[in-house]
C-alpha cells in the first residue's frame, strides 16, 4: 500500500492568490496542489474567475520547490494530443519533475457549446481519451513517433526536450465509469475515483450522484479495477488510489456549519455525509479516525481535498496531517 498523501484542491481567483496558496500548502507539508481545467468554473458560471490550468500551475511551480502539481483534472479534449504533450512537458520542466498529469474525458457540456468545442457522446470522448494517452506516451518517449488512430494521428512527431520524468509524468485518470476503469487499468499510475459526471455535472453540483456514491460503491469500483488490472498483467499496487473530497472541520462537534455542508451536498443527515467518500467532516479527532478507517478498508491513500473554510485547512494541517506522516 502507498503511504498516505494529502493534496489541496484550490480555486484561486487570480495568480497572486494561487501562488500564495501554493506556498502555504508547501509550508504546511501537503503532498500536492491541484486546480481544475475549465473555461468557466463549475462552482459559479461564465462570469466567475477561472484561470487557465497549465499557466497557473506553472506560476505555482515557480514559487515552490517540493509540492507536486496535480491538475484535477485536465479535460483532454480541450487540447490536441500534441499540444497537451507539449504543455505537460513544459510544466514538468518548470517544476523540476513535479507534475502529476491528471486527465479526464471532459464533462461540462455548457462550456464546450459556449466556446465552439464539439461535445460528442461519452463513449466517443472516452475513445478519444484512449488515443490521446497513446499519443502522449509516444511523444514523451520516442524520438520520431508515429501514430494513426481513428481520431488522431502524428507523423514523425517531435517533442523535445523530453519530460524530466521518464518515461513521462505519472498519469492520473479521473472518474469511476466502467470505461474509465478500463483505461486506468492499462495506463494510469493514479486513479482519482469520483462520482460519475456523464450527466454534465460534478459531485458538488449533483446531489443525487453524490449520495449514491457510497463507500460500498467505491469498494466495488476498486474491486473491478483490480480485476481489469490483472487482465493487463499489472499488479494491484501498480496504481495508487485517490479521491477528491470536501473537507469541513471544526473544533466543535455540533458545529451547525458542518451540518449545512452535508445538507448542501444532498445528504439526508450528517452521519451519512461523514461516511461518504466525497466528504470529510468533523472535529480533528473524528477526521483522524475516519481517515484511518478509510485507508484500512479501501486502500485509498491519496486524498485531494477542497477545504471549505480556512479553519478546515488550518486544523487539518496542524492536527491531522502530522498523524499520517505529513
Amino acid at each position: 500500500m502507498y503511504p498516505p498523501r494529502f493534496g489541496l484542491f484550490l480555486l484561486p481567483n487570480d495568480v497572486r492568490e494561487a501562488v500564495t496558496a501554493a506556498r502555504r500548502a508547501e509550508d504546511d507539508g501537503y503532498y500536492s496542489v491541484s486546480v481544475n481545467d475549465h473555461f468557466y468554473s463549475p462552482f459559479g458560471g461564465p462570469r466567475t474567475p477561472q484561470l487557465e490550468c497549465f499557466t497557473v500551475l506553472t506560476a505555482m511551480a515557480m514559487v515552490t520547490r517540493r509540492v507536486k502539481l496535480a491538475p484535477a483534472v485536465v479535460a483532454a479534449s480541450f487540447r490536441s494530443p500534441a499540444l497537451l504533450a507539449k504543455c505537460a512537458t513544459t510544466l514538468d520542466h518548470a517544476s523540476d519533475g513535479r507534475l502529476i498529469l491528471g486527465l479526464g474525458a471532459g464533462w461540462q457540456v455548457s462550456e464546450y457549446v459556449a466556446h465552439g468545442y464539439p461535445f460528442p457522446p461519452t463513449p466517443q470522448r472516452v475513445e478519444e481519451l484512449a488515443e490521446q494517452l497513446q499519443v502522449l506516451k509516444a511523444l514523451w518517449s520516442e524520438d520520431a513517433p508515429r501514430y494513426q488512430g481513428k481520431y488522431f494521428s502524428i507523423t514523425d512527431g517531435g517533442n523535445h526536450p523530453k519530460p524530466l520524468q521518464q518515461p513521462g509524468p505519472p498519469i492520473m485518470l479521473g472518474g469511476s465509469a466502467p470505461s474509465i476503469l478500463k483505461l486506468a487499468a492499462e495506463h494510469a499510475r493514479i486513479l482519482n475515483i469520483i462520482p460519475p459526471t456523464s450527466n454534465g455535472k460534478d459531485f458538488p453540483n449533483d446531489p443525487a450522484a453524490t449520495v449514491r456514491f457510497t463507500m460500498d460503491v467505491m469498494k466495488k469500483k476498486i474491486a473491478t479495477l483490480g480485476d481489469l488490472m490483472q487482465a493487463h498483467g499489472r499488479q494491484r499496487n501498480d496504481i495508487e488510489l485517490g479521491g477528491l473530497l470536501l473537507l469541513g472541520m471544526s473544533r466543535h462537534q455540533n458545529d451547525s456549519a458542518l451540518r449545512d455542508m452535508a445538507k448542501n451536498l444532498g445528504f439526508p443527515d450528517y452521519a451519512s455525509a461523514q461516511r461518504s467518500p466525497v466528504a470529510l467532516l468533523g472535529t480533528p479527532a473524528e477526521v483522524r479516525d475516519e481517515l484511518a478507517r478509510r485507508i484500512e478498508e479501501t486502500g485509498v491513500t491519496y486524498y485531494m481535498m477542497f477545504a471549505a473554510t480556512d479553519e478546515s485547512w488550518s486544523l487539518f494541517s496542524k492536527e491531522v496531517l502530522p498523524r499520517f506522516g505529513g
